[in-house]
């Protein structure tokens, strides 16, 4: 396993992983002390290689893996993306793009409008998640090696489970309406406050029977007030 510590090494495994057609991307937080979440991880996964960031390494600059985020050759994959992007989005006004939302895409493909990251692990990758570390205080130094595992093993099961529907996306004919989301969900109109994530008619709308802009509903309503249902969205983790 590997895990970054200094500038030198992230930036030297972010200029291998931009030769990558995808990364898998996930993060791991913390917001009980502040408005907005707090950074602790970042964990990445190109096709071969697979690393944990400690975000909080002493000396640590991510500007290496700011500009990979935001390279447009390298696709970003996500599981229900709404919280990564927010703290992205918090620290360079702007947001990883090209993205694919695994969680959206799952919808797409008839999984179901909340499928969550263990049921697509299951089912796709054929693997049994371990969430013994799930609430782990990531601030806290030095972590486990279970810890470290555990959030790694976020991103390295995302790789076949992005494998996997990529394909039957294509097979579906629906490719355009999770293009149409991403679109939506990486427009950093949408993002110029707190709390602007859960507008169903702007950023990660997430398939709820509430909301207007459901492929369900055949229809598209931009602005629309806040969600009703923002409790069981399906960007919700």
């Amino acid at each position: 396993m590997t895990v970054i510590v200094d500038t030198d090494t992230l930036a030297d495994f972010c200029r291998r992983q931009g030769r990558a057609e995808y990364i898998a991307v996930d993060t791991e937080f913390i917001r009980d002390n502040s408005y907005w979440p707090r950074l602790c991880l970042l964990q990445i996964a190109g096709p071969d290689e697979a690393a944990v960031v400690d975000a909080e390494a002493e000396g640590i600059d991510l500007a290496p893996v700011l500009a990979l985020l935001s390279n447009p050759q390298v696709l970003k994959v996500f599981h229900a993306a709404r919280q990564d992007l927010e703290i992205f989005f918090h620290m360079t006004g702007g947001l990883p793009r090209p993205i694919f939302d695994t969680q959206v895409a799952a919808m797409v493909c008839g999984f179901g409008e909340q499928a969550s990251f263990e049921t697509l692990a299951a089912r796709l990758a054929a693997v049994q998640i371990d969430k013994s570390s799930r609430f782990t205080d990531w601030s806290h130094r030095p972590l486990s090696q279970r810890q470290l595992q555990y959030a790694l093993a976020d991103v390295v099961h995302l790789r076949p489970i992005y494998e996997k529907l990529g394909p039957r996306l294509a097979q579906s004919g629906r490719a355009g309406w999770l293009d149409e989301e991403m679109a939506t969900l990486t427009d950093p109109a949408s993002r110029t406050k707190p709390g602007a994530a859960s507008r169903c008619g702007r950023a990660s709308r997430a398939f709820s029977p509430w909301c207007a802009s459901s492929p369900r509903s055949g229809r598209r309503r931009r602005n629309a007030a806040i969600c009703p249902a923002t409790d069981c969205c399906a960007t919700r983790r």
